[in-house]
Parts: structure tokens; sequence; C-alpha cells
């Protein structure tokens, strides 16, 4: 049989020749190629040939000109040579997304995934993984790593200021491997080439080539968005997608494009019917749906996970003719576009208005024109507002001199960078930057080189002195290494030996460093440990254990802003009708931020445990409460996000809720783990599921790798969520919570909120009032504590298509002779993806009364 009909059916993995070699091995890929009609381009052969041969590729090619199968290329070699390939790139969706790829053409039981948060078959001979995960492996193994091929995708990440690190690392530390560095926008690499081969001994080929698949042109336009919208439109160049700097130009311009006319009756139609489905949430969720029917979409970073995926199947299906986002489409997105319109090349970065680099230009700009559908791709830069406004106002002038110089130009807009087109030319022949070096010293690095066999010494002055910086930098590493290995030494952590041990060490830890220390979340340990300091008997018990590890979490920053933002309104009403004066309010109001607690009890804690787990010292404990805030106050996700004018964010409020239900479930061993805290996790992973089942989906798809199929999250998109009725113990808790937040309001006689809550059925503000009038003359407040909406007090009767149910109030004097009772939709309650309750009375405690 012939190695292309072996291929027709075979995993990639069985095709191995029996005798590798570069011949051998290189005919058995090609075969394989051949056996599913694909003809590889001449880089990608030259590249295929370099690296059978064993030498070092750099792959400096235009997006969409095939790096991910030259990529596979390299895998396959190292596998039939028996060594293993690390598979590195910059964001953990795009790791995992290789990783189902990888398992599909090599077989689950060769691939394995490392992304800090998750970690699959790590013992795999293909493993995919962040650059950080493979960063760190080789600063505590260095040269003795099994590492024989490390392929680094989207390498101009190198030149990141604060990730660049982890991307450098493996460069200095790996001399033994064979390396595959990727990227559209590299610039000149003339000194990678050199340094990679007199660091590894092997010959290092750089393949470039400026030549696409599908060749761009590129045009500079003095017409309004619209107007250019439109054009391209007329001239069949969509798909388009609408560059902006932010999400909120994206979204804003977006919505004012519906008055163009997109799609056709029949498009329209196609859509509706593929959404039929389709959940759409309240909030950002009612804009995407009513865009996407218009056949417009929007993507950027801040979605839902199920918008994104939305709006890219539907544009596959070429039902989407505007897509407007920002410029995150540079790294992974998966939306087919013929045309990239720029709809401005001055950014804020987050420091400061400045101008697109040539590198950003060039990663945005190659996204246009589809391989096997394009015969070109588009990219069109707009001309500032300012400029156009000021070319309509000469052209109405027209010829005329004195007309023309009585024209009043206008000047770019405060914040903004103004640009013309010698700029647009200047980037579209500019090559992308060189790639700069950003080497750093951690505790964390200096503990790695210590624990591995060998002269430590020789090993960080190897570190300090060949990383890529400039000499002055590198004595400042020197002596922030130095800094850092005698506080280890003071602190007792690490000992000086007199002379070098078995295995060549001349220091040692008196520690044990924590199993897969850097390679996942590394403050889990300290949270384990903080949990000693918890009573399981405490009323506050299961958000207290919520606190601890929420300080573990990396801070979602949008959140955090909108509480203090809300905490800071609050504090000065408060100081206002205290009569305190402005000048004394400015200078209080800076001590006001989001809430925080436990945050003395666990930073005395994480000092202490610091001392003899000085690695933590790299990271920040952050005390924060959203997982607290939204159970406390029993909060539907849409009333978080309104609360705090979340809408942009809707997508970063997910992964962090996400990221807590998993570092819950991971971290908090069952002996800690009580009937509320039970319930409280419960409670968020249905929450989550939700929202957006994928994030979990995902995750939980991990632990089965062998049922994965790498297309099911991209369909999921558009199929219902599992009925949140599904779930019964997580429900109940959702009922629970909802009745609740009407008890916690009453408590606080919001009669308002209560009124919007509930007004749909009746129960207006007045009438919530009215209520609990006779309530307020009996008793002289409502508790809200823990035993307050603990379970004794909160009853259901389920019923066909129903359930009863009913919140008793917890008064002062222990009467519990009040409560609220509701009836739960179980229909509605699917259909909506969270409890749909309908509140019946506030009365003395009766009884279910029957219809």
């Amino acid at each position: 049989m012939s190695t292309a009909a072996a291929g027709a059916g075979a995993s990639l993995a069985d095709l191995v020749p029996a005798e590798p070699g570069p011949d051998a091995t290189y005919e058995a890929f090609t075969g394989w190629l051949e056996s599913r009609g694909l003809t590889p381009y001449a880089h990608q052969t030259d590249a295929l040939i370099e690296l059978v041969s064993g030498a070092n590729v750099i792959l400096s090619t235009p997006t969409g000109s095939g790096k991910s199968l030259v990529a596979t290329g390299a895998e396959f070699a190292t596998l039939a040579n028996g060594g293993r390939t690390f598979y590195t790139a910059p964001i953990k969706a795009l790791v995992s997304e290789k990783f189902f790829d990888a398992v599909a053409t090599f077989g689950h039981e060769r691939v394995g995934m490392m992304t800090g948060d998750a970690s699959v078959n790590p013992t795999a001979p293909i493993i995919c993984c962040t650059a950080e995960i493979l960063a760190n492996l080789a600063l505590r193994q260095g040269a003795a790593a099994d590492v024989a091929c490390v392929v680094m995708d989207e390498f101009h990440y190198y030149g990141d200021a604060s990730r660049g690190w982890a991307w450098q690392v493996p460069l200095i530390e790996l001399p033994n491997a064979q390396f595959l560095l990727m990227s559209a926008t590299l610039g000149d690499v003339s000194r990678f080439e050199s340094e990679l081969t007199r660091r590894t001994g092997r010959p290092t080929t750089t393949i470039s080539s400026v030549e696409r698949p599908v060749p761009l042109h590129h045009r500079y336009v003095t017409t309004t968005l619209h107007e250019t919208v439109e054009e391209l439109l007329g001239t069949h160049e969509a798909p388009v997608y609408v560059v902006h700097a932010s999400r909120a130009a994206a979204v804003e311009q977006a919505q004012a494009l519906t008055s163009l006319k997109i799609s056709s009756r029949e498009e329209k139609d196609q859509i509706a019917a593929l959404i039929a489905d389709f959940r759409f949430s309240a909030g950002f969720g009612k804009v995407v749906s009513r865009l996407v029917r218009q056949g417009i979409g929007v993507h950027h970073a801040g979605m839902l996970p199920k918008y994104r995926r939305l709006v890219e199947r539907l544009a596959q299906a070429g039902l989407l003719k505007v897509i407007c986002g920002t410029d995150t489409l540079g790294v992974g997105i998966n939306v087919p576009i013929r045309t990239v319109l720029i709809a401005s090349l001055s950014k804020y970065d987050g420091t400061r208005a400045r101008l697109m680099s040539a590198r950003e230009f060039h990663q945005v700009a190659g996204r246009a024109g589809r391989a096997g559908f394009d015969t070109s791709g588009q990219v069109v830069v707009q001309a500032p507002d300012h400029v156009v406004a000021n070319e309509k106002a000469l052209a109405k002038a027209g010829d005329d001199p004195k007309k023309r110089r009585k024209v009043v130009r206008k000047k770019p807009p405060e914040g903004t960078v103004g640009y013309g087109l010698p700029t647009f030319e200047r980037l579209v022949s500019a090559p992308p930057e060189p790639l700069t070096s950003h080497f750093k010293v951690t505790h964390a690095m200096v503990l790695d080189v210590v624990a591995r066999p060998g002269d430590c010494w020789a090993g960080m002055r190897h570190l300090l002195l060949d990383n890529d910086d400039a000499p002055a930098a590198r004595r400042g590493h020197v002596s922030r290494a130095l800094s850092i290995y005698r506080g280890l030494r003071e602190s007792g952590v690490v000992e000086q030996l007199p002379e070098p041990d078995d295995e060549g060490r001349t220091a040692r830890l008196t520690v044990d460093l924590q199993r897969d220390f850097a390679l996942n979340q590394p403050l889990s340990p300290f949270a384990l440990a903080a949990l000693d300091l918890l009573d399981p008997d405490a009323e506050t018990y299961a958000l207290d254990v919520v606190s601890v590890i929420e300080a573990t979490l990396e801070d979602p920053r949008p959140i955090l802003m909108g509480q203090r933002d809300r905490a800071r309104r609050e504090a000065i009403d408060a100081m206002k009708a205290e009569g305190i004066e402005y000048e004394e309010r400015v200078v209080l109001i800076e001590d006001v931020t989001w809430p925080r607690p436990l945050a003395e009890v666990l930073e005395v804690a994480f000092a202490a445990y610091a001392k003899s787990n000085p690695w933590v010292l790299d990271e920040k404990l952050s005390p924060k409460s959203v997982v607290r805030e939204l159970f406390s106050e029993a909060m539907t996700f849409s009333e978080f996000v309104a609360r705090y004018g979340l809408a942009r964010s809707e997508g970063l409020v997910l992964r962090y809720l996400s990221d807590a239900y998993k570092a819950l479930r991971q971290t908090v061993p069952e002996e800690r783990r009580t009937e509320p805290l039970t319930d409280l996790v419960v409670w968020l992973g249905e929450l989550v599921r939700q929202v957006d089942s994928s994030l979990l989906e995902e995750w939980e798809r991990l632990s089965h790798p062998e049922q994965a199929d790498p297309g099911a999250l991209v369909d999921a998109a558009l199929e219902a969520p599992p009925p949140v009725t599904g779930n019964a113990r997580a429900f109940r808790v959702l009922v629970r919570n909802a009745l609740f937040r009407r008890v916690e309001l009453a408590a606080r006689r919001q009669w308002w909120p209560l009124g919007e809550l509930d007004g749909d059925d009746g129960w207006d503000a007045d009438r919530w009032a009215a209520a609990f009038e006779p309530y307020f003359a009996e008793h002289a407040a409502i508790l809200t504590g823990a035993d307050a909406r603990g379970p004794a007090l909160f009853e259901v009767r389920e019923e066909p298509g129903r359930w009863r149910v009913r919140q008793v109030v917890d008064d002062p004097e222990g009467d519990h002779d009040w409560a609220v009772s509701a009836t739960v939709d179980l229909a509605a309650s699917d259909e909506a993806g969270e409890a749909v309750v309908r509140v019946d009375t506030v009365e003395r405690l009766q009884g279910f009364t029957s219809d």
C-alpha cells in the first residue's frame, strides 16, 4: 500500500517510518498531505526539508501562508525520531485550539496540554502549552530537559514588554532542542539566526516570503466610513472587517451601520433560521441580536465567547457582510475576511495616543484575503475624520482660490495623533520593527536554577550574561539576582554548600518546591494553606473560602474599577450627609476602593507563608469580592453587569467567574467542603454554564481528549444551552437566591429596585412597600445573615411544570411569622437560563394555597 493510501484513513502518528531518516520522514509526511488533497507551497516544502534535516527554522511568512502545516511537520519529524515537541502560543485559547487539532491529527494518547489552569497528559510526546509553561520548565531542568523540538507560534511576542522573557528563556536554556520560530511580522531576524546557531550548534535557516498566496492591495481613502463601507459592499469586496481603536468605537460604528442596506431579505431569513435556538441574554446580547439580524457582526475580546463564536459561524456561512471589531483579530480570529478596513491609524495603548507600529499594521492587514476563496485581499485605511471633513469642504469650494482660502481646516481631535497619506505609505512599505529583548529576573527563576542539578552560579551566570538585553541591563539583572539570592539565604530557604554534592550542586533548597511549581496557579498552595485559618462552623465560612480563592486570582480590572467608583459615589453621598467639607472629602475618597474581604488576615498570612515559600513574592495577593458579592446579594449575571456598566466586558466577567469556579473545584479539598460551600460552588458553575457553557465545556472536555471534536464548540454556539432545571441542586440554589434577593431589598426598604424586579407581574414599588408595612409595624428589622438565607427558612413544593416556594423572613425576635411566597415557572426558567420567579404574596404564614 502506498503512503498516500495508508494516510487516507490513518492517524498521522501511524505513518512514522520503521527506519526514520530525513528522506523517509519527509516522504511519509508529504504522502499524508497528498492523501488529504494538500499540496504544500514552496516555502512550506523548504521549511519541511530543513526541519527533517535537523536544522532550526525561522519561518517569517504572511498570514494565511500555512505555518500550522509546517508546525505539524515539525511535530511529526520529532515524533519519528523519538523526541518530544513543545508547541507554545501566547494565549490559552489558541493553545487549546491547537491541542484539539493535534489530537485529531496524532491521536489523544500522543498529545498533552499545559496552560497554567489545565494539565492533560503531561508526559505525551507532543505538548501544547503557553510560553510561560515552557520557560519555567526550561529554567527548572535546563539542558537536561526532555525537549527535542520547540515550536514557537506568534514569536513576535518576544518583543512584549511584560511577557517577552518567556519567549527568550527557552532559546537560552534548551541548547539541545531544535527550534521553529513562526510569525507573520518578525522583521529583521539575522540576530536570531546567528544566536540560535551559536546556542544549539545546529544550522539555522530563515525562510521568509513576501509573496502571499492571496496578494494584498492597499489604498487610502478620504470618504466617510459610511461611504467607504457602501462602496465596498457595492463592489463585492465583503466580508469587511472594520478595525477600531476601542471596543466602544466598534459597537458604536456597528450600530450606526444599521442605516445601510447590508443584507437581502433572503439572507436575513437565513440568519433568523440559524439563530432561532440561540439565547441572547439581556443587555449586550440584545445589541448583538439586533446587529446580526441586519448582517452586521461585532467581535472583540470583551464579548462573551458564545457571541464571538456566533459571529464567526455566521461569517463563515457568508451571512455577515460587515464585522466591526478591534485589532485583536491579529491573533487567532476565525473569521473569513476579504477586506480589512482600518478606521484609524491612531490608537491609545493604555498610556498614550500614538500611531500604529509597522508590526501592528501588518498583523492586522494580513488578515485580508481568504486562501481558496479570494484572488486578492483588500486593505483600506480611512483618513482621519477631520481630514475627510476638510476634503469635503475644499471640494465644496471648488477651484475658486478665494473660497478655498476661506475654508477653516479642522485639526485632529485632542487625544489623537494626526496622520495622512505619507503615514499610510510608510506603514505599507515598512518592514516590522526589530524585536526588542525584555528579559527579567524573578524569585521563581532563581529558585528554579538553584533546584536543578549542577552549579547554580554557572547556571545563573549563563542566564544573566547570555540573554539578549543590552550590557547595562544585564548588569542590572546581576544585581537583582544577587539581591534575591541573599534574601533566600537569609530566610533559610537556600543553603550554600561547602563543596558540590553528588549532582554538582553548589547550593541547595531547604524546602521542597511544590509539585508543578510555577507550572500552575502559583498562589493555589497558599490558598490551600490559608483555609486552615477559617472556622468551618462559622456562618460566613462558605463566603470566606470564596474570598481566599478570589484573593489569588488575577484582577479583573474593569470590574474592580466599577466597584471602586460605585463605592466612592456612595462614600461621597455619606460624607455630604455628614457635612464633611469638599477639601476633606477629596482626601478621604482616595482611601475608598473596591471591597476587600479578609484583606488584613490574608496579607499577614501571605507574609508569613512567603518566608518559607519565597517564590510567591513574584505574585500579587489581591483580595476582592466578585463571586462573593454576586452570591451575597443574590444577583444574576445580567444584574451584576448592569450594576457596574460592564456590557462591553461581559466576556471578561464570565472568564473571571469561570476561573473562580475552576479554582474552587481544584483547590478546596473534600474535607474542607461544607454543604453551604458545595451549594455555592454548584450555583456558580450553573450560573457560568447558563450564561455561556463553552468555557466549562472546553475545560471538562480536556479530561476526555479521546472524545474531542475540534468543531464541537463552534457548532454549540448555535445550540440552546442545557436546561437550567436539569441540575436540580443548582436550580434550587438559584431559586433560593432569587427569592432571598427580594427579602434583602425589603430589609433595606429599597422598594424601587423591587418594583424593577417584579413590576411586570404587578408588584411595583408601592405594592412592595404596602405589603411589608404591617411587618415593620411588628418588627424593627429584617435579618439577612447566613441563618436568614439558610435552608431551614426556605421551602419548596414541586408541582407539574412549576415549583411553589416560600422564603420565611428572619425577624429579630425569631418568630418567623412572615414569608414571601412565589411560583417558579420551570419552562420559562429553561428558556431564560435563570430562575423565573413570580411573587404571589407577602403575608403571615398560612401555608401554601392551591389554585
